[in-house]
C-alpha cells in the first residue's frame, strides 16, 4: 500500500510536468507559425519617384519641404489680398508629381515671401456641378501636375498641365514684379529707376 502511494505521489508530478512543458511547445510552434505567416502576408512598401504608389506627401518626401503643406491661405483670401499665386494642382501617387514637386518647392525659395503659394490635393476637390473663380476647383482642368499664376488683380498669367519648368513659371513672376530677365539678370533683380530715367533722356 505504502509502495503504490509512493509511486503514485511521483507520477502527478511527472504528468503535469509534461502537459507544461507540451503546451510550452504548442504555444510557441504556434507564434512561430503565426509570425511566419505575417511575414509573407506582409507586402513591403517600397515606393519610389517612377511608381504611383503613396508614400507619403509629395512636397516632405521628394522636395523635402513640409512647409508647402497645407497652404497658410486659401485662393479666396489670396485673392481678396490681391497677392500673386503660384498655385499647384498635384496627387500623392502620382510619379509625375512626385518628380514636380522640387519645382514647387523653388518657386517657394525665390518668390515665397511675396507670393501665396497654394497647393491643392486634387483629391480634396469637392464634386460640384459648377465652382466660382475663388475656388481650385474652378481652374483645375483634370490633369496632374497643373500649375496656375495669378497676378495681383486675380488674372490668370498661366496656367498649364505637366511638367512646367521652373523657367517658365520664373518668366511671368518677373513680369509681375517688373525683374530684370533672366538672361539679364540670374539673380531677382529689380529694374532700377536710373535705366528708365536714361532712356529716357536719349
Amino acid at each position: 500500500m505504502n509502495c503504490i502511494n509512493w509511486r503514485s505521489r511521483n507520477l502527478f508530478p511527472n504528468i503535469s510536468q509534461n502537459i507544461l512543458s507540451d503546451w510550452r511547445h504548442f504555444v510557441s510552434k504556434c507564434l512561430l507559425i503565426a509570425l511566419c505567416f505575417c511575414f509573407l502576408m506582409i507586402q513591403p512598401a517600397f515606393a519610389g519617384a517612377d511608381d504611383d504608389r503613396y508614400d507619403g506627401n509629395i512636397f516632405v518626401v521628394y522636395a523635402g519641404n513640409g512647409s508647402l503643406v497645407p497652404p497658410k491661405e486659401t485662393l479666396a483670401t489670396a485673392l481678396s489680398e490681391h497677392k500673386p499665386i503660384f498655385m499647384i494642382f498635384y496627387v500623392d501617387d502620382s510619379s509625375d508629381c512626385k518628380k514636380y514637386a522640387i519645382v514647387g518647392s523653388e518657386v517657394q525659395a525665390f518668390y515665397g515671401r511675396v507670393t501665396e503659394i497654394i497647393p491643392v490635393d486634387v483629391d480634396t476637390i469637392p464634386v460640384k456641378a459648377k465652382y466660382e473663380p475663388t475656388e481650385p476647383g474652378y481652374y483645375y482642368s483634370g490633369g496632374v501636375p497643373q500649375v496656375v499664376v495669378f497676378n495681383p488683380d486675380g488674372k490668370v498669367v498661366l496656367n498649364k498641365k505637366g511638367q512646367v519648368p521652373f523657367e517658365e513659371i520664373d518668366d511671368r513672376f518677373r513680369e509681375i514684379f517688373d525683374l530684370l530677365p533672366r538672361t539679364e539678370s540670374v539673380e531677382l533683380k529689380r529694374r532700377s529707376f536710373n535705366e528708365f530715367s536714361s532712356e529716357l533722356r536719349q
